[in-house]
């Protein structure tokens, strides 16, 4: 049975480092066990949005993360990119989803051709080809023909396409606001409960 209190989260190297950190805050806050993956690009991306330095190696971004969002150890797996003993490289592990957020469009492409060079794309086929939830949050602009015949590719495959574009009806007063707009986007993909904002007509 899927444990729907397990959640796969991949960073790459698009922009939209505050998403990603937000979403993982909120996770952890949840009580989701979250099976984290950065790509080296990710980690640059982090750093220069964010002045979020995540250090290479697996164990010390653990390590770090642990004691800044104060949760339990045991609430966050970290995985390196060629890390392939992860349980996430086998379908015989389930997590209720997993969400790419920000998704580069190489990291969008190689998924829509079952591309599996590092973990997080061998992650992301793998729940395909167990019908599961993926989710794809993906940063570019404009989008070329050949992104946009990717993102319909795949949602004709089951997965949901979820660019991080924000609602201005709400009136958001300040950056935090238009984050948590995408954020609770997302964590309703995920089937994850949260009070981050009202819902419409409430």
């Amino acid at each position: 049975m899927i444990d729907h209190k397990q959640i796969a989260l991949a960073i790459t190297g698009a922009s939209g480092a505050p998403y990603s950190k937000r979403l993982l805050e909120v996770l952890l806050a949840q009580g989701v066990t979250v099976h984290l993956m950065v790509s080296a690009a990710g980690r640059i991306v982090l750093a220069d949005e964010l002045d979020w330095k995540l250090p290479a190696r697996a164990s010390d971004i653990h390590k770090m993360l642990v004691a800044e969002f104060q949760c339990a150890p045991e609430l966050l797996k970290v995985y390196g990119e060629q890390q392939w003993s992860s349980p996430l490289a086998s379908g015989s592990h389930k997590v209720a989803a997993m969400i790419v957020c920000p998704c580069t469009m190489g990291t969008l492409s190689a998924i829509a051709v079952g591309g599996s060079d590092n973990l997080i794309n061998r992650a992301a086929d793998v729940m395909m080809k167990e019908n599961r939830k993926l989710i794809l949050v993906p940063r570019e602009a404009p989008f070329s023909a050949i992104h946009l015949e990717n993102m319909l590719k795949l949602a004709r495959l089951g997965v949901c396409i979820l660019p991080p574009s924000p609602g201005f009806y709400f009136k958001p007063t300040q950056l935090s606001d238009i984050v948590d707009f995408v954020v609770a986007r997302i964590l309703d993909q995920a089937a994850i409960e949260h009070t981050l904002q009202p819902r419409w007509g409430e």
